[in-house]
């Protein structure tokens, strides 16, 4: 069964500047290594829409929207860069390219709770900017959007869920996704990061329904699989989630220079066959997928390849 696959080109054309780590050859890395392998074959491909304000409004508070917004359209019309942190830089084009990033992950959302029998039950949004690091109402760590969350809430609040997971890989913590869902019981984020490492944040759960494993620098695949057995198996069998969203970030690879973690592609396809398996029994398959981190462009396109193998089952 064929894997969704959603992207933009408005995603390709958000520039925080020369030599930043978060660039748009990330997204042109993935498509021509799926291309060159052949499996884009396996994978249906989508255009993102945009997200709408109501949508956003589900994860972030409405006066962030709103004036997060107003900045991005400012920058648009003058054409000069903005930074909103030393990292995060607004582009006149960032507007476009983070509405589509969070829209892809609204519309997967939906073409997945709303497709007939026998439709795709996977879905991989290929989309920058990130999103995890976004909280309900400051843009940090190259994110504006809070994809997933948006996401997330959307299948909660629009299509009536009562248990949804979030699952996080990337080598940062999601601080962003942590300060949106702590304390909301029907959803249960796991999440696996190193520590100590940018945002700073984590060691110490916001709420109940988190599982948050930070690991130590140089940390590989044995390691990390042994915690996910026996942290985030477990609470995922208990919790029945009813529909999975991933925040993938691929930036824990060993040749990774933002983290110090030692993962490989072979840990980042065996990490979603648990997730597929979880979905199979609880979630009728039902996994949505969006790109967080991974700025070795090598490294990013095979890991991401290894991922979409497995939810494709290719």
């Amino acid at each position: 069964m064929n894997t969704l696959f959603y992207s933009h080109p408005a995603c390709r054309q958000h520039d925080m500047g020369q030599g930043h780590p978060e660039c748009p050859a990330r997204l042109d890395a993935i498509t021509d290594h799926l291309r060159a392998t052949g499996l884009d074959v396996a994978l249906e491909f989508r255009e993102a829409p945009e997200a709408l304000a109501d949508q956003l409004g589900r994860a972030h508070a409405a006066g962030y929207v709103m004036s997060l917004t107003d900045l991005l359209e400012q920058v648009r019309a003058g054409g000069e860069p903005r930074h909103l942190d030393p990292d995060t830089v607004a582009c006149p084009q960032t507007l476009a390219a983070a509405l589509r990033a969070a829209g892809a992950a609204v519309a997967a959302t939906n073409d997945i709770l709303a497709g007939p029998a026998g439709s795709p039950r996977t879905a991989f949004c290929a989309v920058r900017p990130p999103g995890h690091h976004a909280t309900r109402d400051e843009a940090m760590g190259f994110c504006f959007f809070n994809n997933v969350a948006v996401a997330a809430r959307h299948a909660l609040d629009v299509h009536g869920l009562a248990r949804v997971a979030i699952v996080d890989f990337d080598v940062h913590h999601g601080n962003g996704t942590e300060d949106i869902v702590a304390g909301d019981e029907r959803v249960l984020m796991v999440s696996f990061f190193q520590h100590p490492l940018y945002p700073y944040s984590g060691a110490v759960p916001k709420g109940t329904n988190m599982v948050n494993v930070p690991l130590p620098p140089y940390t590989r695949g044995p390691a990390m699989r042994e915690a996910v057995e026996r942290q985030w198996l477990p609470a995922l069998e208990a919790f029945r989630p009813q529909m999975l969203f991933i925040s993938a970030g691929f930036d824990a690879h060993r040749e990774d220079e933002l983290g110090q973690m030692g993962l490989v592609e072979a840990d980042y396809a065996w990490l979603t066959q648990q997730l597929v398996d979880v979905a199979g029994r609880h979630a009728q398959g039902r996994i949505v997928s969006c790109l967080e981190g991974g700025y070795h462009l090598g490294a990013l396109a095979r890991s991401v390849a290894a991922h979409l193998r497995v939810l494709a089952n290719a």
